[in-house]
This record gives C-alpha cells, sequence and structure tokens, in this order.
C-alpha cells in the first residue's frame, strides 16, 4: 500500500480542531518513535525509513514495525510502506540490534487523531505537536493499493486540508526527523558555547 500523505503547518489549532471535531471524535495519543539505520546510514541514504512505534493512547498501548520505501511523490513525499503490529515491541527492539541496526533518532509525538470517510476514501487526519520542533502541525493520509492511484488520492487529500483552511503555502515536507535532529544540534551547539566560555 502507498500512503498518500500532505503535511502542513497550522497556524490556528483550535479552528482546525474545531472543524475536525465535527467531522468525528478526536483520539489523542502520544507516538514513541524510534528510527533504525545500518552503522553507514544506508537506509537514509536510500530515502527509506525502519521504524518501531509505540502508541500510548488513554486506554491501550500498542506498538508497530513500520518499513517505508523510497518516496515515489516528491512533492508530497509519499512512500510505500509495509507494517505490522508487534506484541513485544522490546523483543523487536532486540532483534534490529542484534541484526545490526542502531537506533539514530528517537522522539515523541503528542497526536490527535481523526479518522473519517470522504470521497469514498477512509481518511486520517492527525494534528501533531513534536515538542523539539515548533508549531503544530496537520496530516491528512489516506491508502491507495498502486501508485497510478496516487495523484487522484493526494488531490482528495488536498481537497479535505482546502476546506480545514490550509493554504498553499501552509504545506511542508520537511521530516519530523530533520528538524529533531537539527534542534539537538542547535543545542548541542549552544551548549559548546558555554562550556568553551566557562574553562
Amino acid at each position: 500500500m502507498i500512503e498518500a500523505e500532505l503535511k502542513a503547518r497550522v497556524h490556528d489549532p483550535e479552528c482546525v480542531m474545531g472543524q475536525l471535531e465535527r467531522m468525528a471524535e478526536g483520539r489523542v495519543e502520544i507516538y514513541q518513535d524510534t528510527y533504525y539505520d545500518d552503522q553507514s546510514e544506508s537506509i537514509a541514504a536510500r530515502d527509506q525509513e525502519l521504524r518501531v512505534r509505540t502508541i500510548h493512547g488513554p486506554t491501550s498501548t500498542r506498538s508497530i514495525l513500520t518499513y517505508k520505501c523510497s518516496r515515489v511523490d516528491s512533492e508530497s513525499g509519499s512512500k510505500p510502506e509495509h507494517e505490522t503490529r508487534v506484541d513485544n515491541p522490546e523483543a523487536v527492539h532486540a532483534m534490529l540490534r542484534g541484526l545490526g541496526y542502531v537506533p539514530a533518532i528517537a522522539f515523541q509525538k503528542q497526536c490527535r487523531n481523526y479518522e473519517f470517510t470522504t470521497r469514498g476514501r477512509s481518511m486520517l487526519a492527525t494534528l501533531v505537536q513534536v515538542p523539539e520542533v515548533e508549531g503544530t502541525f496537520l496530516e491528512v493520509e489516506t491508502m491507495v493499493p498502486e501508485e497510478r492511484e496516487l495523484s487522484s488520492a493526494l488531490d482528495d487529500v488536498r481537497s479535505v486540508m482546502s476546506e480545514l483552511g490550509i493554504g498553499v503555502d501552509d504545506f511542508t515536507t520537511e521530516l519530523y526527523t530533520d528538524a529533531v535532529v537539527a534542534r539537538r544540534a542547535r543545542e548541542e551547539a549552544s551548549l559548546d558555547r558555554v562550556r568553551k566560555d566557562h574553562r
């Protein structure tokens, strides 16, 4: 399956949330994501992703192992993906490390998810905040079985986001992983300056 997804920065989260609440009941969840790579970082170099995600909801916790192929659409960053639920995430972490993979980055996402059907498609809209990244984001996605269906699916996703008040200039393809890496690098550089000043 291919994840037809668009992401945008949200300037008025309360307004967007209010519109989404009229479409579906929001589900608050915390994602704990760990991305893996090999020692040579060849997974990232191929524009692929290997991730273990543990989702903490109000009444339950579940974990998912996901592999994403290289993007098939540069404008949206949409990628084919394969994922499966795992009962024992710690065992999966141990397996990946045992196979030579190392955690490349781990961080938390605070999400409010809305599932609904529109234009004949099952869609998931997510309001996202990453503690280490400034601002609120909106992700809207639907799944398609073939690449030839991706364009029309993305058109439907764009229409939904437009109805939610998202403008063309709000869209972004920046990855949370890249944003978190950049933030941590800035913080480390700032700490280095402080250390040097106190020598």
